[in-house]
């Protein structure tokens, strides 16, 4: 079997976050990736910027501003890749409860994950004071308050947590439960040890909106799926860990043209966001449901499991493109 390359050195970091709805309650959208993410960056924003600049590009101190790293990524000086900004992925990823409900009760919470990438795993006290600060301006219909009430670090892999805020205490108890893509590989190879999988169920749980001849994809070819991760990896490598991501894309791109789909229970999920950015609706519709794959797959079982975590196609920042992946 010719075996993917592992990014040995790209990091990732979860963190799973309990929210408390506030006297009034909380009134949120079915799909509340956006509005997360929305409040969360404005308040940031608010937070650190200290010029007042309506735009980051031109700022003389975004190269060291932790709003301009996770929020508006930029290539780096000399930067052969990547020139445009929307092309380059932001190192985290808010990933929203996948309840539709839309009304919580005073006291009922809201958990959702926050999950960095690279560099931006150090920022996370930023991301914690904003969280507080976010959690007094309030959300949703009506912008409620709630407090931020437990944050806890996830191993990935094992499931071990440990709880480093209390919203009682605000008092931080950091620990390391972050995994490498080292480890995700060695701990993907242990599971297909002498079992290569032949078949794979892959469970779209967030609309998923990858691109394959300049189009969204409305079919998940397999080859497809690897053709976006391995654009993300290379992508999170150079611009957030500060290495290039060493592999022969064309020979594992064919290799994976022999992987069909056998099953495609999958459908075309239409969502739209306000972007204020662009003053603009932005569709962000994708694929959500089950498809079934046949073929040589060990050597993209790494590849499948680190896709859990880093989510995959646009919107990643809202929680889209969110997958689970299990033999069958």
């Amino acid at each position: 079997m010719t075996a993917v390359p592992c990014p040995e050195k790209l990091q990732v970091t979860r963190y799973d976050i309990r929210l408390v709805a506030g006297p009034r309650g909380l009134v949120l959208p079915p799909y509340k990736g956006s509005t997360f993410r929305g409040g969360f960056a404005g308040t940031f924003r608010r937070l650190v910027c200290s010029t007042g600049q309506r735009e980051c590009r031109p700022c003389p101190l975004k190269a060291e501003c932790p709003y301009a790293l996770v929020f508006e990524s930029g290539p780096p000086p000399g930067a052969e890749a990547l020139r445009n900004y929307e092309n380059i992925p932001r190192p985290f990823v808010l990933e929203p409860p996948l309840e539709e409900k839309t009304g919580y009760a005073p006291g009922e919470p809201v958990v959702f994950s926050l999950i960095l990438f690279g560099r931006a795993v150090s920022l996370l006290p930023y991301f914690i004071v904003t969280l507080d600060e976010f959690s007094r301006r309030g959300i949703g219909a009506g912008r409620r308050p709630f407090t931020l009430d437990r944050i806890a670090a996830v191993n990935p892999l094992t499931r071990e947590g440990a709880v480093i805020y209390e919203g009682t205490e605000r008092l931080v108890r950091p620990k390391d439960l972050g995994v490498t893509a080292k480890d995700i590989w060695r701990h993907a190879l242990g599971e297909i040890a002498g079992n290569g999988p032949q078949a794979a169920r892959i469970s779209l749980l967030t609309p998923t909106r990858i691109t394959y001849d300049g189009k969204p994809a409305r079919t998940p070819e397999f080859h497809s799926i690897i053709r976006s991760l391995l654009r993300r990896i290379s992508s999170l490598c150079y611009f957030h860990h500060g290495f290039a991501y060493e592999a022969d894309f064309p020979a594992i791109i064919e290799r994976s043209v022999q992987v069909a789909l056998v099953e495609n229970r999958t459908r075309w999920f239409n969502w739209e966001r306000y972007s204020s950015r662009q003053e603009k609706k932005v569709p962000l519709g994708g694929l959500v449901g089950e498809a079934v794959y046949r073929g040589p797959l060990a050597e993209f079982w790494p590849l499948l499991r680190l896709a859990e975590l880093l989510h995959l196609g646009k919107g990643t920042v809202f929680g889209q493109g969110k997958l689970t992946v299990e033999k069958v």
